[in-house]
C-alpha cells in the first residue's frame, strides 16, 4: 500500500473513532451492548495496528535521515503533502510524554487494592484504558491538520445523522422513540429514557443520535469552535463551511441545553483573552491576567448571590435540574474516604453498591455525579483530585501559551500567529466549563479529547516548526 493510500486508510478510521467516542450512546440504542462492544473491539484493534504502524514508519524514517541526512523536505513540500516523510505525524518520544496521564492512569489501576467494589473497578479501569488507548492513536498518529479535519468530519457526521434522524421521528413515526434492544415495560417510562421525543418540528429540545440534549449541544459547541477555525484558516470551501456551521448553531440552539449555554460563554471568554494576550508583548500581560482573575471571581460571585435568576434565564430550576441533590449526596458519600475515595469505576455501574440508589430522581438513577471533580474525589479521594487537576491544569497552561505566544523560529518573533494553535485552548476551556455540570471529562470523547490534547499540546513544545 502506497504512502497516500496509507493515510487514507488512517484518516478514515480516525474519523470513526472520533465518531464512536461523540456518539457512542449511539450504537449502544442501536445494537445494544453487544453491537457497542463489537464496535469497541474494531476500535481498540484497529488502535494497536495503527499505533504499530506509526512506530514502524518512524524506524524507517529514522533510516532515510540516517541514509540522506541532507534530503530534507522543504516547506512547499510538506504544505502540499508531497514526501512520504511529510506525510507522517511527528513521532512521539515517550519520555516526553505527559507524565500526568500515567499517573492518573497508575492511581486508578492502584485503587483496585482499596476499592469498595474491586469487580467493578478492574472493568471500569480496562474502559479507561481502551478509551486512552483511541486516544493515543489520535494523537501519535495524526498530523495536526489530519487531528483537524478528522475531528471535523467525525462532527459533521454527528450532526448530519441527527438532524436526519429527528426529522424522521417527526415527520414518519410521529411519536417519541425508545432505544432498540430495551425492553421497558408498560408503566409510564420517564423522559430521560427515550431516544427521540420528534420535537424538532416544535422548536425542541432534541436529543439526537446521542438520545441526550446536554451531549447533541456539547457536540454542537465542539462543532463550532472546530468549523470556526477551519473558516478563519481557510482549510475548507466558504460555502460549505458557513452551511456547516450554521447547522451546528442551530442544533446548539435546538437542544436547548443550559449547560452547553454556559460553556459557550466561557467559550467566547477564553477566545476574548487570548485574542488580547496576542496583541500584547508577554512581558505586559500583568493587567489581563488581573482582568481574567476579577473576570472569574465576579462570575463566581453572581453566581452565589443571583443563582435563581440566573438559572432561571437559562430555564433551569434552582436545583441545577436536581444537580445539587446529586451533588449532596456524592460529597457525603466522599467524605467517609476523602483521602483516596472508593476506588475508580469511571461511570458508575448501577449493579453494585453505593451507585445502584446513590443519585435517583424522578424514576431515574443517575450514573455519574454531574460533575468530575466531584466524581474524581468520590473514587480517588483528594489524592486523585490533585493529580487529575495537575493533568487539566498542565495541559490548560500549555494550551494558553501555544495560542497566545508568536511562533519562533529563530531569534526574532516575527512568525504569524496561526489561528489553529487557537484550538486547543478553546476545546479545553469546553471541556472545563462543562464538567462543572457533566462528568463527561471522564469518559468517552471528553478524555479522549483531553489526552489528545494533553499529548499535541506537550509535543509542540519540543517541535521545531510552529502549528500549520
Amino acid at each position: 500500500m502506497s504512502a497516500v493510500q496509507s493515510r487514507l486508510v488512517i484518516r478514515l478510521f480516525a474519523t470513526f473513532v472520533w465518531f464512536t467516542v461523540l456518539a457512542g450512546q449511539f450504537w449502544r440504542n442501536l445494537g445494544g451492548w453487544w453491537g457497542f462492544g463489537a464496535i469497541a473491539v474494531i476500535v481498540v484493534v484497529g488502535s494497536i495496528i495503527g499505533l504499530s504502524t506509526q512506530r514502524t514508519n518512524a524506524r524507517n524514517r529514522a533510516a532515510v535521515n540516517a541514509a540522506a541526512p541532507d534530503d530534507t523536505p522543504t516547506d512547499r513540500d510538506i504544505a502540499r503533502g508531497h514526501t512520504y516523510q511529510a506525510a507522517l505525524a511527528p513521532p512521539l518520544n515517550w519520555r516526553k510524554f505527559p507524565k500526568t496521564i500515567t499517573t492518573f492512569l497508575l492511581l486508578a489501576t492502584l485503587s483496585i487494592a482499596w476499592s469498595h467494589y474491586p469487580g467493578a473497578s478492574a472493568l471500569g479501569i480496562t474502559l479507561q484504558l481502551i478509551t486512552t488507548l483511541a486516544a493515543l492513536f489520535l494523537a501519535v498518529t495524526l498530523t495536526w491538520p489530519e487531528l483537524l479535519r478528522t475531528l471535523a468530519g467525525a462532527l459533521r457526521w454527528v450532526l448530519a445523522l441527527s438532524l436526519v434522524f429527528e426529522l424522521f421521528v417527526a415527520v414518519v413515526i410521529q411519536h417519541a422513540v425508545l432505544p432498540f434492544f430495551v425492553d421497558y415495560g408498560t408503566s409510564d417510562v420517564p423522559k430521560a429514557f427515550y431516544w427521540s421525543r420528534g420535537l424538532v418540528l416544535t422548536g425542541g429540545p432534541i436529543e439526537g443520535i446521542v438520545a441526550n440534549r446536554n451531549l447533541l449541544g456539547f457536540v454542537a459547541l465542539l462543532a463550532i469552535i472546530v468549523f470556526t477555525v477551519q473558516l478563519c484558516a481557510h482549510s475548507v470551501k466558504r460555502d460549505a463551511g458557513v452551511v456547516w456551521l450554521a447547522l451546528a448553531v442551530g442544533m446548539l440552539l435546538l437542544t436547548r441545553s443550559a449547560t452547553v449555554t454556559v460553556s459557550l460563554v466561557a467559550v467566547v471568554a477564553a477566545l476574548i483573552f487570548a485574542l488580547w494576550a496576542r496583541r500584547v508583548h508577554d512581558q505586559h500581560r500583568r493587567p489581563l491576567y488581573v482582568v481574567a482573575a476579577a473576570s472569574v471571581l465576579a462570575v463566581g460571585a453572581a453566581l452565589a448571590l443571583f443563582s435563581s435568576q440566573l438559572f432561571g434565564l437559562l430555564g433551569r430550576s434552582d436545583d441545577l435540574t436536581g444537580r445539587f441533590d446529586i451533588w449532596s449526596s456524592v460529597i457525603r458519600l466522599a467524605l467517609e474516604r476523602p483521602v483516596f475515595g472508593w476506588g475508580w469505576v469511571s461511570y458508575w455501574v448501577p449493579w453494585v453498591e453505593p451507585f445502584n440508589d446513590l443519585a435517583v430522581r424522578k424514576g431515574v438513577t443517575y450514573l455519574q455525579a454531574h460533575n468530575a471533580w466531584l466524581d474524581v474525589w468520590l473514587q480517588l479521594g483528594i489524592v486523585g483530585v490533585v493529580v487529575f487537576a495537575a493533568l487539566v491544569g498542565s495541559t490548560l497552561w500549555r494550551a494558553w501559551f501555544l495560542a497566545v505566544d508568536r511562533p519562533r523560529l529563530g531569534v526574532h518573533d516575527t512568525e504569524p500567529f496561526a489561528v489553529s494553535a487557537l484550538l486547543p485552548l478553546l476545546l479545553l476551556t469546553a471541556l472545563i466549563a462543562q464538567s462543572i455540570a457533566e462528568s463527561r471529562l471522564l469518559i468517552e470523547s471528553g478524555w479522549v479529547i483531553l489526552v489528545v490534547l494533553a499529548v499535541v499540546t506537550k509535543r509542540q513544545q519540543h517541535a521545531p516548526r510552529p502549528m500549520p
